[in-house]
């Protein structure tokens, strides 16, 4: 039944109360079809398919998303994916559909992050994809729609609570938006500028050549962008988001925790990272987790024993030559900045972690500088003269 009012158990946290979402003329652009959904659930359902949907539109595939506290955990287009992606995204005993196979490499840009996510998927849900739902530990999701048999599925996770939310797909919303702050309404033109292939003809550097995978990872990080909090920076890489650096008042900052999540992801591909001697009865995010563990080079004795204990042998670790002469074979990656790039170092920096093409606003005064830089490098960037803020 349509209505224009759902009341929430609370705000933003459980002494906010009274708490509703509402609208000020017509019905709500979308029905509960199973649990009770609260006040960040439906921040992060209707940024999450605001995404889908325009990288969707934007590559031309099924897109997922996995959200966490208003930002992308990781996105990513519905892919085949390798065995390789497949053992470390713990899917390779699922058939996967174009949808299920964005929604896993969504997933599996970071598993550690995307614990107890927000799905959305741009398609509507079929039995492959809701089955992997069905065993992450997720608090719900958003699609324009679901296969009985999907929907009978999730409606059975989380003891009958998962949060099921199905959006009308031809909504859109007034041109104009506003929101109340301290007591005082701001009010703008919401952000319709929708990522395409034209906004890369704009190439200042030597390097102008733009394969299609590139053009398609570039549109990756550029949607993503749009629907992570600023400032931002998004690698991509074989149609998925690699690494996002969200949130950071620097955007050196956002580069270095972007590449760092960037090659966590690799690292998780290197074979030893793959055949860890896992204890039988290891649960699924425990197993996440301790993959991460194994990677870190900065565990405290607790740790440490607390991750040995999940082994029938204790398994060597990497060395830092090792890690390093694994990095080394990430290469192609993407690299998208919401905001212009105003020094150098960013480029230098990304320059370590792969990254080959590059995507930003421009119009900074140090221009000049960067695209020095990556024509130090051999790197393609292209102006977009669009800039991505999100708050």
């Amino acid at each position: 039944m349509e209505t224009n009012e759902l009341t929430l158990r609370y705000g933003c946290n459980p002494h906010q109360k009274p708490a509703r979402v509402f609208m000020k003329q017509g019905a709500l652009p979308f029905t509960v079809l199973n649990g009770a959904p609260g006040y960040i659930n439906l921040l992060d359902a209707l940024n999450s398919w605001q995404l889908v949907r325009e990288l969707k539109m934007a590559v031309g595939l099924p897109a997922a998303t996995s959200f966490k506290h208003v930002s992308p955990a990781g996105a990513a287009v519905g892919l085949p994916l390798s065995e390789t992606l497949q053992k470390a995204y713990g899917v390779e005993d699922l058939e996967l559909s174009p949808l299920a196979s964005a929604y896993a490499r969504a997933r599996g840009a970071d598993r550690q992050a995307s614990f107890g996510d927000w799905a959305a998927l741009s398609d509507i849900v079929d039995y492959a994809t809701a089955k992997l739902l069905s065993r992450e530990v997720s608090d719900g999701v958003i699609a324009p729609g679901y296969e009985p048999e999907a929907l009978a599925l999730l409606r059975k996770k989380k003891k009958g609570s998962y949060i099921i939310l199905q959006i009308d797909p031809n909504y859109e919303p007034e041109e104009m938006e506003t929101r109340d702050v301290f007591g005082i309404t701001f009010e703008q033109k919401r952000n319709n500028a929708i990522a395409s292939a034209e906004w890369l003809k704009n190439v200042p550097t030597r390097n102008k050549e733009l394969p299609e995978e590139a053009v398609r990872d570039l549109l990756v990080s550029l949607v993503t962008l749009k629907y992570t909090q600023s400032n931002s920076i998004c690698f991509a890489y074989d149609g998925q988001a690699i690494g996002i650096g969200a949130g950071g008042q620097s955007r050196i900052m956002c580069t270095r925790v972007a590449a760092e999540k960037a090659a966590n992801w690799y690292l998780r591909l290197h074979p030893a990272a793959l055949s860890l001697p896992f204890k039988a009865g290891v649960k699924r995010q425990d197993r996440v987790n301790a993959v991460d563990t194994y990677l870190r080079d900065d565990l405290t004795a607790v740790e440490e024993k607390e991750w040995e204990q999940l082994f029938e042998k204790v398994p060597p670790r990497l060395s830092a030559q090792e890690k390093q002469e694994w990095l080394s074979n990430l290469k192609g990656v993407s690299l998208g900045s919401d905001g212009f790039i105003p020094f150098r170092d960013n480029i230098d920096f990304a320059a370590l972690y792969g990254v080959k093409y590059i995507v930003q606003p421009g119009e900074s005064v140090r221009d000049v500088d960067v695209i020095e830089a990556c024509d130090a490098y051999g790197m393609v960037m292209a102006f977009t003269g669009v800039r991505l803020f999100h708050h």
